[in-house]
């Protein structure tokens, strides 16, 4: 089996998978499921064609219940085959734009700070899978980023 790393953008829709070989996207997964449906679903496929090294994800900001998902899913998949977890801010598969919060906040990055605000004249763009891997960028520090705005 080839030996492979993936990143997961399983925050919003869609879930996105990407599968990479010697730092390079050969194949992406995408699915309009709710991650708790289609992570488990995705990995059966993939473990049974992969040997899988790493597994890098966006651990937030962004639905709750979704990063939450994710990383028990990763965390798990780490504990019981031995791929090493990292994780990277969602800004990073957005360019570093607003991501949708709650109501009419939204997540922006901001002078190296998470902060919800409303969107403004700010363009949102699409999460997406990195053409090349720079396993360097991401943290071994894995815990979700849980950033909750206020509710009012």
């Amino acid at each position: 089996m080839p030996k492979v790393d993936l990143i997961v953008i399983a925050l919003s829709s869609p879930i996105l998978i990407g599968v990479y070989k010697e730092n390079q996207l050969i194949k992406t997964y995408e699915s309009e499921l709710q991650s708790s449906e289609y992570l488990p679903e995705a990995f059966a496929e993939l473990l049974e064609n992969y040997e899988i090294e790493t597994v890098s994800y966006a651990n937030g900001p962004g639905s709750f219940m979704a990063i939450k998902m994710s990383y028990l899913f990763l965390k798990s998949l780490e504990i019981v085959n031995g791929v090493k977890l990292y994780a990277a801010l969602a800004f990073e598969f957005n360019g570093y734009t607003p991501i949708k919060a709650l109501g009419k906040l939204y997540f922006h990055y901001e002078n190296g700070e998470i902060v919800t605000r409303p969107l403004g004249d700010v363009a949102l763009k699409s999460m997406s899978l990195p053409n090349v891997l720079e396993l360097h960028k991401y943290s071994t520090l894995t815990e979700p980023n849980y950033v909750l705005p206020a509710v009012n």
